[in-house]
C-alpha cells in the first residue's frame, strides 16, 4: 500500500548540486528501509544510498560516497537525496524505493526522476 514520489530532479553542470525528494504515503514507516537507485541509458539499475527509516543509520555505494547524502524527514515522511559535486556519469533516472528493512530487497517504487548532468 505504500506509494512513493519522486521530485527534485533536472539538469545541472559538471560540479554542481540537486537535491531529490521521495514523498512517502502510510502512517509508519518504522519497519523500511528506503533506499534510491539509478538507471543509465543501455545500463542496469543500480543501488546508490540507503537509509533505515528506525534510527536513520546509512550506507551509500562507492561511487557516490563523500558527494551524495541520503537523509530522512520523519514527520514529512520523506526522504532526500542531496546530490553534490555532480558528474556527467551520474546522470540517469533516479527511483525511489522502499522494502522491509530486514529483507535485501525492496518492494515499492516511484516512477522515477531525470537527472541529467552536463560536462
Amino acid at each position: 500500500q505504500v506509494q512513493l514520489v519522486e521530485s527534485g530532479g533536472g539538469s545541472v553542470q559538471a560540479g554542481g548540486s540537486l537535491r531529490l525528494s521521495c514523498a512517502a504515503s502510510g502512517r509508519t514507516f518504522s519497519r523500511y528501509a528506503m533506499g534510491w537507485f539509478r538507471q543509465a541509458p543501455g545500463k542496469e539499475r543500480e543501488f546508490v544510498a540507503r537509509i533505515i527509516w528506525s534510527g536513520g543509520s546509512t550506507y551509500y555505494a562507492d561511487s557516490v560516497k563523500g558527494r551524495f547524502t541520503i537523509s530522512r524527514d520523519t514527520a514529512k515522511n520523506t526522504v532526500y537525496l542531496q546530490m553534490n559535486s555532480l558528474k556527467p556519469e551520474d546522470t540517469a533516472v533516479y527511483y525511489c524505493a522502499a522494502g522491509l528493512f530486514w529483507n535485501r530487497d525492496y518492494d515499492y517504487w516511484g516512477q522515477g526522476t531525470q537527472v541529467t548532468v552536463s560536462s
